[in-house]
């Protein structure tokens, strides 16, 4: 019968393959079989790692297995030993090897050395061979710029060049360019999860406009997934990043940027924005179709239909690097129990924006509030007005949408 560490590398293999690896033993190696091969104990200068990494032939990491139940706490400095003994004549993409993993085949976390402030963090799954290989070409030195078109040719992956973003364009109405830089900074210090509080009107959705054409125009996010509770909300979301116009260029947000509102499983590739609801993203990993009803209901309101829905489980079609940065709208509301896993599917950064916070909300996000910004303080600013003011008039008939102005000082709300 397998010894426990056997069978953590039984499930490894089985879940390399739908990654792109190949796995090989170290006495029969073709490192020509696929784009990534996954070579077992290969002998370093210090030890065996479980597993060694190759894209197109050169080693880029390691994997070291453990039994399941195991602390993957402290394993990285096992790790760390083994990518720096990388043994002459062993082809290799860089010396220390700048990727590694620790997993017992149920729960993995990794670790790129390449990131400015590198930091161990748990993924779903294994990264395919070729986004290895993009973050490692595309990992350079910050670079200087001179003018705003110059970001957009800078090299560096997502979080190096995060670290030197251009000021935001200064505005009087808060809190939104507070928290955008709030947020830009979480971010530059690789805080996997971030929090922010407003008050309801007090313009949630258009923060989330501006942060992410900021990281997709000068930190180069590949895709960014805005959550929201309902498919109608999401209508209403679309219509809303589409009158946003820059204030870079004068351009609107779909002028520059594709923006997909996921209406069925396809996900447009070239898309920069993808809007929808948790049950959605939940349908597609399962590969399941979802009906509009469901769609359209609220995730509270969602138990009957999805309370016996089995786990996820890795869909080679949406691998995990899919989004680099995930918005959940009103997170208070859709990301426990059944819908957690959709969102620590991906391994992407986590935004939740609220205005009603609980005990939950703050332990998912590690604590991490970036910003608060509570209904007393937006009615302080004139940014929201006191409840109590308008209790006793007559309701106003709805008025028309607003445009949603580059300059972060509209005067709408979001």
């Amino acid at each position: 019968m397998p010894d426990p560490e056997e069978l953590a590398r039984q499930e490894i293999d089985a879940l390399l393959g739908p990654c792109g690896w190949t796995v090989q033993d170290k006495n029969a190696v073709n490192l020509s079989a696929s784009r990534g091969v996954a070579v077992w104990e290969l002998s370093f200068k210090t030890g065996e790692p479980d597993y060694t990494l190759f894209v197109d032939g050169k080693a880029i990491g390691t994997i070291e297995a453990k039994p399941a139940g195991h602390s993957l706490t402290g394993v990285e400095e096992q790790s760390e030993k083994y990518v720096r003994g990388v043994p002459f004549g062993l082809p290799a993409w860089r010396s220390p090897l700048p990727f590694s993993y620790e997993s017992t085949g149920t729960e993995t976390c990794f670790i790129s050395r390449l990131d400015p402030v590198p930091r161990s963090r748990n993924v779903f799954a294994f990264h395919r061979p070729e986004i290895l290989l993009a973050w490692h070409e595309n990992h350079a030195l910050p670079q200087s710029v001179e003018s705003i078109g110059d970001y957009a040719n800078r090299k560096g992956n997502f979080l190096s060049r995060i670290q030197h973003m251009p000021p935001l364009i200064d505005d009087v109405w808060p809190p939104k360019p507070q928290a955008i830089m709030n947020l830009e900074q979480s971010l530059r210090d690789n805080r996997p999860r971030s929090l922010v509080q407003m008050a309801t009107g007090s313009g949630k959705t258009l923060l989330a406009i501006v942060l992410s054409y900021r990281l997709i125009k000068f930190a180069g996010a590949k895709r960014i997934l805005f959550l929201v509770d309902r498919g109608n909300l999401g209508k209403q979301t679309l219509g809303e990043f589409q009158q946003y116009v820059s204030p870079y260029n004068n351009y609107k947000f779909h002028e520059e940027y594709i923006i997909q509102r996921l209406t069925s499983n396809t996900l447009d590739t070239s898309a920069r924005v993808c809007i929808a609801t948790i049950q959605r993203l939940y349908s597609m990993l399962r590969g399941q179709e979802l009906d509009e009803e469901a769609d359209e209901r609220s995730v509270q309101g969602l138990e009957s239909l999805f309370k016996e829905a089995p786990p996820i489980e890795y869909n080679p079609a949406f691998p995990i690097d899919t989004f680099d940065i995930i918005i959940t709208d009103e997170c208070h509301r859709s990301i426990y129990n059944l819908w957690r896993q959709v969102l620590e599917y991906f391994d992407a950064h986590l935004i939740g924006l609220t205005a009603t916070p609980s005990k939950q909300t703050f332990g998912f996000f590690k604590q991490n509030l970036v910003m608060e910004y509570n209904h007393e303080k937006a009615v302080a600013d004139g940014v929201n007005v006191n409840y109590e003011s308008t209790a006793s008039r007559p309701k106003s008939p709805p008025r028309a949408p607003r445009s949603t102005r580059g300059s972060i000082s509209t005067s709408g709300t979001a």
